[in-house]
């Protein structure tokens, strides 16, 4: 995911992060120095729902505008699209992998699948 908030703001109009500081504390969001510059800076490193509420109502903006998907910075192996769990085989070569099968032992049941 992609931050976008300082593009939404500028978009409102608001050019400074302690404007949208003062701008979210009037809505009840009192945010610290520190985490406003997160947030304005770069990639946050957690944000509430409900903040992330405030900050759309008071940009009046949608979450879509904040939170921009980058689908193509995610990689996926094979096997997991097929919903197939593997494991690196010990001393094989590089990328070999074999099925993962659960075994019964000790009395123990099976664990869910």
């Amino acid at each position: 995911m992609k931050w976008n908030l300082r593009l939404a703001a500028a978009n409102r109009g608001v050019w400074k992060a302690s404007e949208l500081q003062r701008m979210l504390a009037e809505h009840g969001l009192v945010i610290s120095a520190g985490k406003m510059s997160g947030l304005w800076s770069g990639q946050p490193v957690s944000l509430k729902l409900a903040d992330l509420d405030v900050v759309c109502v008071v940009l009046g903006c949608e979450i879509g505008e904040l939170l921009v998907p980058e689908p193509e910075r995610v990689q996926r192996v094979a096997a997991e699209r097929e919903g197939v769990r593997r494991a690196a085989v010990p001393g094989g070569e590089p990328g070999t992998v074999r099925a993962i099968a659960p075994r019964r032992g000790g009395g123990r049941s099976l664990p869910p699948l």
